[in-house]
């Protein structure tokens, strides 16, 4: 995946940044692992990734993928950071972003924003999207400067599973027979499809769909930080919540403006982790219905 380098002046000495390749996924993941844990401990909230492992295997797997863009950021030949643009659907999802805290507030962080920004442009994406640590005012800052927009505020959530079927429901995997239905509701509910996350997701089997009179009615890639989910109604979503053996990762975020769902995750065991913040930049509709983003958007 190697690429054509960019050198940015910030009247230091110059990151460059370049196409990232499955060998710098190690050293990336370290960083990402440091970076989200410093920043996290600082505030007092749980971090991201349990373990160097885990973010490791996040940004391998990212890097390797065809359906995304990472750039890394060099100084003095050292990689200082990195960025990923997942370009699997006609909205373009960010992160995640990460630069060593040796190197912060230096220009690398705006320079990766702007590497995928600038591939964002000319793939022509309809728009870009990204989930923002709310704590973080460094980060909403820089984000709004760039031009994102402020949308919905978020709660990751997280707590012991249900572990229960809702009545007038049938929980069950998505199989590909699957993914034209599921497209079409995510066209309604939010004027694009995530065609190419599900796909993906539909092949790692752990996609989900509920049916309600024989017909599906919602569906999400996993029950996970980085899945997303879409519903025709609250109880559509709730259905597929309540049949979720686990949340993984760090949670599920729910929109902390629908107060039903959030309530209802409150009075099912569910608490809240930490809260985020939805920002995009060109095409956005109000969503028309119940959904849970991904922690890509």
């Amino acid at each position: 995946m190697a690429g054509p380098s960019q050198a940015v002046h910030s009247g230091g000495p110059s990151v460059v940044i370049r196409r990232a390749s499955a060998a710098d996924a190690e050293v990336c993941g370290r960083i990402c692992f440091e970076a989200f844990t410093a920043l996290a401990n600082r505030h007092h909230f749980p971090p991201d990734f349990p373990a160097p492992e885990v973010s490791i295997g996040v940004l391998s797997a990212m890097f390797s993928h065809p359906g995304f863009y990472c750039v890394v950021a060099e100084q003095d030949g050292k990689i200082i950071g990195s960025n990923c643009l997942d370009e699997r659907t006609p909205i373009a999802g960010v992160g995640p972003i990460t630069v060593d805290a040796s190197a912060q507030n230096r220009a690398a962080g705006r320079a990766l924003m702007q590497a995928v920004l600038t591939r964002a442009a000319e793939r022509k994406f309809a728009g870009v999207r990204l989930l923002q640590a709310a704590y973080h005012n460094r980060s909403l800052s820089l984000y709004a400067k760039l031009g994102f927009v402020v949308r919905e505020p978020l709660s990751c959530m997280q707590g012991p599973a249900m572990k229960k079927m809702l009545p007038a429901y049938r929980i069950r995997p998505a199989v590909a027979g699957d993914l034209a239905a599921c497209n079409d509701l995510c066209l309604r509910v939010h004027g694009h499809d995530r065609g190419g996350e599900l796909q993906d997701a539909i092949q790692h089997g752990t996609a989900t769909v509920a049916e309600r009179d024989g017909r599906v009615t919602a569906y999400a890639s996993s029950m996970a930080f980085s899945g997303h989910a879409v519903g025709e109604t609250n109880e559509d979503l709730k259905a597929l919540i309540a049949a979720a053996a686990v949340f993984q990762g760090p949670g599920i975020l729910v929109p902390s403006r629908n107060a039903e769902l959030f309530r209802w995750c409150l009075e099912n065991g569910l608490r809240v982790v930490q809260p985020l913040t939805l920002m995009t930049m060109g095409l956005y509709n109000e969503p028309a219905g119940a959904y849970l983003p991904s922690i890509l958007f």
